[in-house]
């Protein structure tokens, strides 16, 4: 009696010698009828495709490692055309292989014929056996478990892992910005306290956050985890154009405290004209005009300078645009608010990248004095496109030794930049 025969008779107790057929088995022994192998098959590729699709079907491990089992008792020629990969191990072979008791091992072969992944060819008598024409040979007759499932399944099983795939490494970046979000929100929270913005209720904005759920699990849903993440992301931004207006208010504060700490002399009163000559009053008016009071915290401008050496990278000598810049210097992109920034824009950047890169507050206050803001922010980009083993101790202390040179007019951007062109175009 062969498999479809046996599936139409009725159910029957243990007792019988008939093995109990579940509502879900019988579907899938009407389908065999049509199972049949057409085209050569790699018993290696079947068994690849269905363990890369085994994780996005939710089967486990003992289902994976029982069919594995199944895979090792068969011959390459079982998978040939018009031929039948079957397997006859009997009950305590599968009992020792498994690792499992008689109970078990009956509820596990139940569940692989649920499952769709074998179908089970009884014998009139009920025991699992077969036949080669020779060893390694094709089968004569056989009884017992029937893998032909697994072959004529294979492409569905690689689309399947496929679409696994693909929604794994889109999980991941879900993830990798919400990460960035969340981060990008507590250097802000830094950066406020640092600089005394104490009119922002980030107690709040915290509550905000746990809200907006962005575990793993709240995140499977690729859907609504999209729309998550871009509401965590639009929290962000919103936080940072608040910081960002706070600063700037504060900034215009203190430089009108500043203007008025130092009123214009009363026109009654006897002008005094210093007959003292002075020193590079071209550099003086230059560096007031780059580097305002507010580039260095708590300190107000000074209208005395040092003598200084004219630095050899002033002017249009670097020949960058700021686009330019973006490209040799990618990690300025999170901190921007435009695609194409205007050098204002570059320089509100590079602040925020300077925390990153481990540059304090006051340092890079002082790389404006010695270079100026936009060629300060070049730098601090130029520093952030260089590779880790670049730096000696930190990319802090190498930007610290860059405003050294600046200030004895021993700084070059302009091979350095030229250096990071040739590199890039080599990679290209």
């Amino acid at each position: 009696m062969d498999t479809v025969q046996r599936a139409s008779l009725p159910a029957r107790s243990s007792g019988s010698g008939f093995r109990k057929i579940t509502p879900a088995m019988l579907g899938v022994i009407q389908k065999s009828k049509s199972f049949e192998i057409t085209e050569p098959r790699r018993p290696g590729q079947v068994l690849a495709a269905f363990k890369a699709a085994a994780p996005y079907l939710g089967i486990g491990a003992s289902i994976v490692h029982a069919i594995d089992f199944f895979f090792a008792l068969t011959q390459p020629i079982d998978w040939q055309p018009g031929a039948r990969p079957i397997v006859w191990p009997s009950a305590s072979m599968q009992e020792n292989a498994m690792c499992l008791g008689s109970s078990q091992i009956k509820r596990l072969n139940r569940r692989l014929v649920e499952l769709g992944l074998v179908v089970m060819k009884d014998s009139p008598n009920g025991k699992r056996y077969g036949r080669r024409a020779r060893p390694n040979g094709p089968i004569i007759e056989a009884y017992g478990f029937d893998l032909s499932p697994l072959a004529d399944r294979m492409a569905e099983f690689e689309a399947i892992a496929e679409e696994g795939r693909a929604a794994r490494i889109r999980l991941a970046e879900l993830r990798r910005r919400a990460s960035i979000a969340r981060k990008g929100l507590k250097q802000l929270e830094e950066t406020a306290a640092q600089e005394g913005v104490i009119d922002i209720d980030w107690a709040s904005v915290w509550t905000k956050v746990q809200a907006i759920k962005t575990t793993k699990q709240d995140l499977l849903e690729l859907a609504s985890g999209e729309i998550k993440v871009e509401q965590l992301e639009t929290l962000e931004n919103e936080i940072r154009e608040l910081v960002i207006g706070k600063l700037a208010q504060g900034k215009e504060e203190n430089l009108s405290s500043s203007v008025e700490k130092n009123p214009k002399p009363s026109l009654n009163e006897p002008h005094i004209t210093t007959t003292n000559k002075l020193i590079n009053p071209k550099d003086t008016v230059e560096t007031l005009r780059k580097c305002s009071s507010d580039d260095l915290p708590g300190q107000t401008a000074q209208t005395e300078t040092l003598p200084r050496r004219t630095r050899s990278d002033l002017g249009s000598a670097l020949k960058l645009t700021p686009d330019e810049l973006v490209r040799l210097a990618p990690r300025l992109v999170p901190y921007l608010r435009h695609p194409s920034p205007s050098w204002p824009e570059i320089v509100e950047a590079a602040d925020w990248l300077r925390h990153d890169l481990g540059v304090s507050k006051p340092l890079w206050g002082e790389a404006c004095l010695a270079m100026g803001r936009e060629q300060a922010a070049i730098a601090i980009a130029l520093v952030s496109a260089k590779p880790p083993s670049h730096f000696r101790s930190s990319p802090g202390g190498y930007f610290h030794g860059m405003v050294e040179r600046a200030r004895a007019g021993d700084l070059y951007l302009g091979r350095t930049i030229w250096g990071i062109r040739g590199a890039n175009s080599y990679k290209n």
